[in-house]
C-alpha cells in the first residue's frame, strides 16, 4: 500500500489508519460547536412585575436578581422592558442599566392611553440573541440591529390595568 518510516502499511493497519485521519476532522466538527467543558448555558434570570394590577399613572417596577451562573453581560449592559397591552401592541419600550449578572430594578408610570384590562410586561438583555437555542450568550454587534427574535418563547408577565375607581 503505501510506505510508513521505510515499513509498508496493508491491510487492517492501512485501514485503521485511514479511518483514524478521517474521524478526527469529523469528531473536531462536532464536538466544537460547544465546548463540553464550559459551564452550562447561562439564561437571563426571572423577572417579576409589581405591583400585578395598576391604574394609567401608578408606578410599576420590574426587576430580575442578578444570576446565578457567570453571565458576563458587560459593564454597559442594558436591559430592554417593554409594555405590551391587550392586542400585543407595544406601548412602552425602554433601556434601563443592567448589572454584569443581569439584575435590574426598573420603574415605570403606566401610560395614560393604556385601556383597562389585561397588559404585559416583557424584559431581556439589549443586544444579545437568544434564540439559538443553547442559551449561549451571543452578544449581537453594535449599531443597527441585525438579528431579529422569531423562534424564542417570550416571556410576558401580565400586568392588569385597572379602569377608573378600580
Amino acid at each position: 500500500m503505501g510506505n510508513f518510516r521505510g515499513r509498508s502499511l496493508t491491510g487492517a493497519w492501512a485501514r485503521v489508519l485511514a479511518v483514524t485521519l478521517c474521524a478526527v476532522p469529523v469528531l473536531v466538527g462536532v464536538t466544537s460547536c460547544r465546548n463540553i467543558f464550559a459551564p452550562p448555558p447561562c439564561m437571563p434570570p426571572e423577572f417579576s412585575v409589581s405591583p400585578a394590577a395598576a391604574q394609567p399613572g401608578d408606578r410599576v417596577t420590574v426587576s430580575a436578581p442578578d444570576t446565578t451562573c457567570d453571565a458576563r453581560y458587560g459593564s454597559d449592559a442594558r436591559v430592554q422592558v417593554t409594555v405590551k397591552d391587550a392586542a400585543g401592541t407595544a406601548v412602552l419600550e425602554e433601556l434601563a442599566p443592567m448589572t454584569d449578572d443581569g439584575g435590574f430594578t426598573f420603574v415605570f408610570t403606566v401610560p395614560a392611553e393604556l385601556a383597562a384590562g389585561n397588559a404585559a410586561v416583557t424584559a431581556y438583555p439589549y443586544g444579545v440573541d437568544w434564540c439559538d437555542d443553547t442559551g449561549v450568550n451571543n452578544r449581537a454587534a453594535q449599531g443597527q440591529p441585525e438579528l431579529v427574535r422569531v423562534s424564542c418563547a417570550e416571556r410576558l408577565v401580565p400586568l392588569v390595568i385597572l379602569g377608573p375607581g378600580g
